[in-house]
Protein backbone atom coordinates (compact mmCIF):
# COMPACT_ATOMS: atom_id res chain seq x y z
CA UNK A 1 0.00 0.00 0.00
CA UNK A 2 1.45 3.30 -0.97
CA UNK A 3 1.58 6.15 1.34
CA UNK A 4 1.56 9.59 0.37
CA UNK A 5 3.74 12.55 1.95
CA UNK A 6 1.43 14.20 4.34
CA UNK A 7 2.17 17.14 6.82
CA UNK A 8 1.49 16.00 10.59
CA UNK A 9 -1.38 18.06 11.89
CA UNK A 10 -2.24 21.53 12.58
CA UNK A 11 -1.28 21.36 15.95
CA UNK A 12 1.95 20.96 15.46
CA UNK A 13 2.03 23.50 12.49
CA UNK A 14 0.85 26.32 15.02
CA UNK A 15 3.41 25.12 16.99
CA UNK A 16 5.94 26.73 14.68
CA UNK A 17 4.62 29.93 15.72
CA UNK A 18 6.50 31.96 18.66
CA UNK A 19 4.99 31.51 22.10
CA UNK A 20 2.79 34.62 22.52
CA UNK A 21 1.85 34.20 19.23
CA UNK A 22 0.99 30.80 19.41
CA UNK A 23 -1.08 31.23 22.51
CA UNK A 24 -2.86 34.38 20.87
CA UNK A 25 -4.05 31.86 17.69
CA UNK A 26 -4.81 29.27 19.79
CA UNK A 27 -7.18 30.90 21.65
CA UNK A 28 -8.81 32.34 18.90
CA UNK A 29 -9.41 28.72 17.17
CA UNK A 30 -9.36 26.58 20.23
CA UNK A 31 -11.50 28.83 22.67
CA UNK A 32 -10.88 28.47 26.22
CA UNK A 33 -8.58 27.06 27.95
CA UNK A 34 -8.41 23.34 28.47
CA UNK A 35 -6.34 21.46 31.17
CA UNK A 36 -4.30 18.07 30.98
CA UNK A 37 -5.08 15.28 32.64
CA UNK A 38 -3.49 11.84 34.37
CA UNK A 39 -3.32 9.00 32.82
CA UNK A 40 -1.51 5.81 33.64
CA UNK A 41 1.82 5.10 33.07
CA UNK A 42 0.74 1.70 31.90
CA UNK A 43 -1.33 3.33 29.21
CA UNK A 44 1.41 5.33 27.76
CA UNK A 45 3.84 2.39 27.72
CA UNK A 46 1.05 0.42 25.61
CA UNK A 47 0.61 3.30 23.16
CA UNK A 48 4.31 3.22 22.70
CA UNK A 49 4.94 -0.44 22.29
CA UNK A 50 2.08 -0.92 19.87
CA UNK A 51 3.04 2.65 18.17
CA UNK A 52 -0.29 4.36 18.77
CA UNK A 53 -0.39 8.08 19.44
CA UNK A 54 -2.01 9.11 22.85
CA UNK A 55 -3.05 12.57 23.49
CA UNK A 56 -5.16 13.78 26.10
CA UNK A 57 -7.29 16.59 27.08
CA UNK A 58 -9.72 17.97 30.16
CA UNK A 59 -12.33 20.25 29.84
CA UNK A 60 -13.18 23.10 32.31
CA UNK A 61 -16.27 22.95 33.95
CA UNK A 62 -17.32 25.17 37.09
CA UNK A 63 -18.48 23.44 40.42
CA UNK A 64 -22.16 23.77 41.55
CA UNK A 65 -23.75 24.06 44.57
CA UNK A 66 -26.48 21.50 44.19
CA UNK A 67 -25.54 19.41 41.29
CA UNK A 68 -22.05 16.72 41.91
CA UNK A 69 -20.19 16.58 38.98
CA UNK A 70 -20.66 14.19 35.77
CA UNK A 71 -17.30 13.60 34.86
CA UNK A 72 -16.66 11.13 31.99
CA UNK A 73 -13.32 10.25 30.00
CA UNK A 74 -14.18 9.08 26.11
CA UNK A 75 -11.46 7.74 23.93
CA UNK A 76 -11.32 8.44 20.40
CA UNK A 77 -9.27 5.97 18.07
CA UNK A 78 -8.20 6.70 14.97
CA UNK A 79 -6.58 3.70 12.75
CA UNK A 80 -5.18 2.87 8.81
CA UNK A 81 -5.29 -0.41 7.67
CA UNK A 82 -1.45 -0.49 7.05
CA UNK A 83 -0.17 -2.55 6.96
CA UNK A 84 -2.62 -5.26 5.33
CA UNK A 85 -3.58 -4.51 1.70
CA UNK A 86 -7.32 -4.16 0.84
CA UNK A 87 -7.26 -7.81 -0.75
CA UNK A 88 -6.67 -9.31 2.58
CA UNK A 89 -8.95 -12.31 2.75
CA UNK A 90 -12.07 -11.20 4.97
CA UNK A 91 -11.51 -13.57 7.97
CA UNK A 92 -7.41 -12.44 7.95
CA UNK A 93 -8.38 -8.64 8.03
CA UNK A 94 -10.97 -8.59 10.31
CA UNK A 95 -8.99 -10.84 12.97
CA UNK A 96 -6.01 -8.57 11.85
CA UNK A 97 -7.96 -5.30 13.35
CA UNK A 98 -9.82 -7.34 16.07
CA UNK A 99 -6.40 -8.09 17.47
CA UNK A 100 -5.29 -4.14 16.91
CA UNK A 101 -8.67 -2.81 18.67
CA UNK A 102 -7.98 -5.36 21.72
CA UNK A 103 -4.97 -3.40 22.01
CA UNK A 104 -6.53 0.43 21.73
CA UNK A 105 -9.36 -0.33 23.88
CA UNK A 106 -6.75 -2.22 26.19
CA UNK A 107 -4.75 1.84 26.07
CA UNK A 108 -7.89 3.14 26.29
CA UNK A 109 -8.85 1.50 29.65
CA UNK A 110 -5.47 2.15 31.59
CA UNK A 111 -6.30 5.74 30.30
CA UNK A 112 -9.74 5.29 32.35
CA UNK A 113 -11.82 5.23 29.80
CA UNK A 114 -15.41 5.01 29.64
CA UNK A 115 -16.92 5.91 25.99
CA UNK A 116 -14.92 4.35 23.28
CA UNK A 117 -15.91 4.86 19.99
CA UNK A 118 -14.03 4.12 16.67
CA UNK A 119 -14.24 5.29 13.00
CA UNK A 120 -16.95 4.31 10.33
CA UNK A 121 -17.00 0.68 9.18
CA UNK A 122 -13.61 0.15 11.22
CA UNK A 123 -13.25 -2.87 10.50
CA UNK A 124 -13.05 -3.28 7.01
CA UNK A 125 -11.88 -0.88 3.93
CA UNK A 126 -13.81 1.79 3.33
CA UNK A 127 -14.17 0.45 -0.86
CA UNK A 128 -17.55 2.11 -1.69
CA UNK A 129 -15.57 4.09 -3.28
CA UNK A 130 -14.83 1.02 -6.12
CA UNK A 131 -18.53 0.57 -6.87
CA UNK A 132 -17.64 -3.37 -6.55
CA UNK A 133 -20.09 -5.22 -4.96
CA UNK A 134 -17.75 -8.34 -4.36
CA UNK A 135 -16.05 -9.34 -1.99
CA UNK A 136 -17.30 -6.12 -0.01
CA UNK A 137 -20.98 -6.80 0.57
CA UNK A 138 -18.96 -9.95 2.53
CA UNK A 139 -18.39 -7.79 5.29
CA UNK A 140 -21.87 -6.71 6.35
CA UNK A 141 -22.74 -8.35 9.42
CA UNK A 142 -25.56 -8.96 11.93
CA UNK A 143 -25.49 -5.69 14.02
CA UNK A 144 -26.91 -7.60 17.59
CA UNK A 145 -25.12 -11.02 16.90
CA UNK A 146 -22.40 -10.61 14.21
CA UNK A 147 -18.03 -11.45 15.37
CA UNK A 148 -17.63 -8.23 15.71
CA UNK A 149 -20.11 -7.41 17.92
CA UNK A 150 -19.41 -10.32 19.98
CA UNK A 151 -16.16 -9.98 20.55
CA UNK A 152 -16.77 -6.05 22.05
CA UNK A 153 -19.13 -7.27 24.38
CA UNK A 154 -16.39 -9.47 25.40
CA UNK A 155 -13.72 -6.46 26.09
CA UNK A 156 -17.05 -4.03 27.03
CA UNK A 157 -17.80 -6.40 30.14
CA UNK A 158 -13.58 -6.75 30.72
CA UNK A 159 -12.84 -2.99 31.17
CA UNK A 160 -15.93 -1.71 32.09
CA UNK A 161 -16.68 0.45 28.90
CA UNK A 162 -19.36 1.69 27.01
CA UNK A 163 -17.86 0.83 22.83
CA UNK A 164 -19.45 2.51 19.78
CA UNK A 165 -18.66 -0.20 16.63
CA UNK A 166 -19.78 1.72 13.38
CA UNK A 167 -19.78 -1.30 11.05
CA UNK A 168 -21.53 -2.44 7.52
CA UNK A 169 -24.69 -4.13 8.62
CA UNK A 170 -26.74 -7.08 7.32
CA UNK A 171 -30.29 -7.25 7.91
CA UNK A 172 -31.08 -11.08 7.25
CA UNK A 173 -34.92 -10.46 8.29
CA UNK A 174 -35.19 -7.57 5.67
CA UNK A 175 -33.87 -8.96 2.53
CA UNK A 176 -30.50 -9.57 3.57
CA UNK A 177 -30.25 -5.57 2.95
CA UNK A 178 -27.19 -3.36 3.80
CA UNK A 179 -26.53 -0.35 6.46
CA UNK A 180 -23.92 1.75 7.51
CA UNK A 181 -24.28 1.53 11.23
CA UNK A 182 -23.04 2.02 14.26
CA UNK A 183 -23.76 -0.49 17.24
CA UNK A 184 -23.97 0.75 20.93
CA UNK A 185 -22.86 -1.93 23.71
CA UNK A 186 -22.88 -0.95 27.23
CA UNK A 187 -20.75 -1.47 30.02
CA UNK A 188 -22.01 -4.87 30.96
CA UNK A 189 -21.50 -5.92 27.56
CA UNK A 190 -25.52 -5.86 26.33
CA UNK A 191 -26.49 -4.66 23.04
CA UNK A 192 -28.16 -1.37 23.26
CA UNK A 193 -29.45 -0.58 20.14
CA UNK A 194 -27.97 0.71 16.86
CA UNK A 195 -27.69 4.21 15.27
CA UNK A 196 -28.12 3.62 11.09
CA UNK A 197 -27.18 6.49 9.50
CA UNK A 198 -29.60 9.04 8.35
CA UNK A 199 -27.55 10.43 5.07
CA UNK A 200 -26.02 8.47 2.47
CA UNK A 201 -23.21 10.68 0.12
CA UNK A 202 -23.45 10.53 -3.30
CA UNK A 203 -20.15 12.54 -4.18
CA UNK A 204 -16.86 11.80 -5.78
CA UNK A 205 -15.16 8.49 -4.50
CA UNK A 206 -18.08 8.28 -1.68
CA UNK A 207 -20.53 5.69 -3.39
CA UNK A 208 -22.30 4.47 -0.16
CA UNK A 209 -25.75 5.06 -2.25
CA UNK A 210 -24.90 2.20 -4.60
CA UNK A 211 -24.15 -0.74 -1.26
CA UNK A 212 -26.88 1.13 1.75
CA UNK A 213 -30.24 3.03 1.88
CA UNK A 214 -31.02 5.85 4.15
CA UNK A 215 -30.96 5.04 7.58
CA UNK A 216 -34.24 4.20 9.48
CA UNK A 217 -33.36 3.96 13.17
CA UNK A 218 -34.49 7.88 13.33
CA UNK A 219 -32.21 9.87 16.12
CA UNK A 220 -32.25 7.50 19.20
CA UNK A 221 -30.28 8.79 22.21
CA UNK A 222 -28.96 5.28 24.56
CA UNK A 223 -28.90 6.59 28.40
CA UNK A 224 -25.73 4.35 29.16
CA UNK A 225 -24.15 4.78 33.17
CA UNK A 226 -21.90 7.34 31.78
CA UNK A 227 -24.09 9.93 30.03
CA UNK A 228 -26.83 10.18 27.33
CA UNK A 229 -25.15 9.37 24.05
CA UNK A 230 -26.17 9.96 20.44
CA UNK A 231 -24.06 9.15 17.23
CA UNK A 232 -24.47 11.20 14.13
CA UNK A 233 -22.86 10.29 11.05
CA UNK A 234 -24.44 13.42 9.18
CA UNK A 235 -22.45 16.84 9.70
CA UNK A 236 -23.33 18.29 7.13
CA UNK A 237 -26.75 17.85 7.82
CA UNK A 238 -27.35 20.46 10.95
CA UNK A 239 -31.50 19.74 11.43
CA UNK A 240 -29.72 16.22 11.95
CA UNK A 241 -27.36 17.42 14.99
CA UNK A 242 -30.09 19.56 16.16
CA UNK A 243 -32.47 16.77 16.86
CA UNK A 244 -30.11 14.70 18.90
CA UNK A 245 -29.91 17.68 21.24
CA UNK A 246 -33.84 17.56 20.74
CA UNK A 247 -33.81 14.18 22.26
CA UNK A 248 -31.25 15.12 25.15
CA UNK A 249 -28.25 14.04 24.00
CA UNK A 250 -25.25 14.91 25.82
CA UNK A 251 -22.58 13.75 24.06
CA UNK A 252 -22.52 12.97 20.49
CA UNK A 253 -20.25 10.67 18.54
CA UNK A 254 -19.22 11.56 14.64
CA UNK A 255 -17.81 8.29 13.10
CA UNK A 256 -16.30 9.21 9.60
CA UNK A 257 -14.57 8.53 6.80
CA UNK A 258 -13.24 11.81 5.84
CA UNK A 259 -10.87 12.19 3.21
CA UNK A 260 -9.90 14.77 0.37
CA UNK A 261 -9.14 18.42 -0.27
CA UNK A 262 -12.57 19.29 -0.41
CA UNK A 263 -13.69 17.97 2.52
CA UNK A 264 -10.82 19.03 4.75
CA UNK A 265 -11.31 22.31 5.41
CA UNK A 266 -14.99 21.37 6.91
CA UNK A 267 -13.99 19.08 9.08
CA UNK A 268 -12.86 21.44 11.69
CA UNK A 269 -16.17 23.38 11.29
CA UNK A 270 -18.95 21.11 11.21
CA UNK A 271 -18.88 18.88 14.80
CA UNK A 272 -17.89 22.09 16.56
CA UNK A 273 -20.90 23.94 15.11
CA UNK A 274 -23.13 21.11 16.09
CA UNK A 275 -21.71 21.63 19.65
CA UNK A 276 -22.08 24.92 19.69
CA UNK A 277 -25.74 24.89 18.37
CA UNK A 278 -26.99 22.45 20.27
CA UNK A 279 -25.22 22.50 24.02
CA UNK A 280 -23.36 18.74 23.98
CA UNK A 281 -19.75 17.74 23.04
CA UNK A 282 -19.50 16.24 19.95
CA UNK A 283 -16.79 13.84 19.37
CA UNK A 284 -15.49 13.77 15.84
CA UNK A 285 -13.22 10.49 14.94
CA UNK A 286 -11.95 9.86 11.35
CA UNK A 287 -9.90 6.79 9.48
CA UNK A 288 -6.16 7.67 8.34
CA UNK A 289 -4.18 7.02 5.33
CA UNK A 290 -4.60 5.89 1.82
CA UNK A 291 -6.12 2.51 0.75
CA UNK A 292 -5.44 0.76 -2.46
CA UNK A 293 -7.54 -1.17 -4.23
CA UNK A 294 -6.54 -3.83 -6.56
CA UNK A 295 -8.97 -2.77 -9.61
CA UNK A 296 -9.17 0.85 -11.41
CA UNK A 297 -12.03 2.62 -10.74
CA UNK A 298 -12.86 6.55 -11.55
CA UNK A 299 -14.77 9.35 -9.68
CA UNK A 300 -16.63 10.95 -12.33
CA UNK A 301 -14.73 14.53 -12.20
CA UNK A 302 -12.63 14.04 -15.14
CA UNK A 303 -9.71 12.55 -13.88
CA UNK A 304 -8.02 9.68 -14.67
CA UNK A 305 -8.80 6.03 -13.10
CA UNK A 306 -6.93 5.09 -10.59
CA UNK A 307 -6.89 2.68 -7.58
CA UNK A 308 -6.02 5.00 -4.51
CA UNK A 309 -9.12 6.56 -2.19
CA UNK A 310 -8.69 9.82 -0.87
CA UNK A 311 -6.00 10.19 1.84
CA UNK A 312 -8.35 9.85 5.18
CA UNK A 313 -6.63 12.73 7.11
CA UNK A 314 -6.85 11.25 10.63
CA UNK A 315 -7.71 14.71 12.84
CA UNK A 316 -9.92 13.45 15.05
CA UNK A 317 -11.06 15.88 17.70
CA UNK A 318 -13.65 16.76 20.59
CA UNK A 319 -15.70 19.92 21.21
CA UNK A 320 -17.31 20.91 24.39
CA UNK A 321 -20.68 23.11 24.09
CA UNK A 322 -19.00 26.52 24.85
CA UNK A 323 -17.03 25.99 21.15
CA UNK A 324 -14.00 25.07 23.39
CA UNK A 325 -12.20 22.26 21.12
CA UNK A 326 -9.17 19.97 22.32
CA UNK A 327 -6.18 19.27 20.51
CA UNK A 328 -6.55 16.80 17.30
CA UNK A 329 -4.83 13.50 17.02
CA UNK A 330 -2.26 13.05 13.57
CA UNK A 331 -3.15 13.26 9.92
CA UNK A 332 -0.79 10.52 9.43
CA UNK A 333 -0.66 8.04 12.54
CA UNK A 334 -2.91 5.97 14.11
CA UNK A 335 -4.12 7.55 17.78
CA UNK A 336 -6.41 7.68 20.48
CA UNK A 337 -7.43 10.57 21.88
CA UNK A 338 -8.14 10.86 25.49
CA UNK A 339 -11.38 13.33 26.64
CA UNK A 340 -12.38 14.04 29.91
CA UNK A 341 -15.63 16.63 30.87
CA UNK A 342 -18.23 17.27 33.12
CA UNK A 343 -21.44 16.55 31.37
CA UNK A 344 -22.61 19.71 33.84
CA UNK A 345 -21.39 22.12 31.03
CA UNK A 346 -23.79 21.10 28.99
CA UNK A 347 -26.69 22.91 31.04
CA UNK A 348 -24.31 25.34 32.19
CA UNK A 349 -23.53 26.59 28.71
CA UNK A 350 -27.72 26.40 28.02
CA UNK A 351 -28.40 29.03 30.74
CA UNK A 352 -25.60 31.02 29.99
CA UNK A 353 -26.01 31.68 26.24
CA UNK A 354 -29.99 30.72 25.79
CA UNK A 355 -29.45 29.31 22.02
CA UNK A 356 -32.21 26.23 23.11
CA UNK A 357 -34.46 28.82 25.05
CA UNK A 358 -34.55 31.29 22.07
CA UNK A 359 -34.79 28.48 19.60
CA UNK A 360 -38.47 28.53 17.87
CA UNK A 361 -38.85 24.44 16.90
CA UNK A 362 -42.31 25.67 16.17
CA UNK A 363 -41.86 27.89 13.34
CA UNK A 364 -39.06 25.27 11.72
CA UNK A 365 -41.85 22.49 12.19
CA UNK A 366 -43.99 24.36 10.23
CA UNK A 367 -41.95 25.62 7.18
CA UNK A 368 -40.63 22.39 6.94
CA UNK A 369 -43.54 20.73 7.32
CA UNK A 370 -44.88 22.85 4.45
CA UNK A 371 -41.72 22.00 2.05
CA UNK A 372 -42.77 18.89 1.79
CA UNK A 373 -45.54 19.28 0.28
CA UNK A 374 -45.41 19.58 -3.41
CA UNK A 375 -47.89 22.90 -3.66
CA UNK A 376 -45.16 24.29 -1.71
CA UNK A 377 -44.20 27.94 -2.57
CA UNK A 378 -41.02 29.52 -0.69
CA UNK A 379 -41.88 32.95 1.56
CA UNK A 380 -39.89 35.52 -0.81
CA UNK A 381 -41.14 38.94 -0.87
CA UNK A 382 -40.37 40.91 -4.43
CA UNK A 383 -41.30 44.25 -5.19
CA UNK A 384 -44.21 45.06 -7.10
CA UNK A 385 -45.14 46.10 -10.99
CA UNK A 386 -46.79 49.17 -9.12
CA UNK A 387 -43.89 49.72 -6.96
CA UNK A 388 -41.05 49.25 -10.53
CA UNK A 389 -43.41 51.66 -12.03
Amino acid sequence: MSEIKEFESVDSALKQLPKEDYDRVKKILYGSETHDIEVSEESRELASKYNIELVTCGFNCRDEQLRSPKVVRIGLFQHKLVPFPTSTPIQEMKYALFKFANKAIRIAARGGVNIFCFPETWNMPYAFCTREKTPWCEYAENAQFGPTTKMLQELAVIHNMVIISPILERDEIHSDSIWNTAVVIDNHGDYLGKQRKNHIPRSGDINEAIYCTEGNSGHPVFETEFGKIGISFSCHHPLNSLIFGVNGAEIVFNPSAAGGSGTEPLWSIEPRSAAIANGYFTCAVNRVGTEVFENDFTTGDGKSPHRESDYYFGSSYVTAPNGTRSPGLSRTKNGILIAEMDLNLCRQVKDQWGFQMSQRLDLYADLLNRATRSDFAPQIVRKSCKQQL
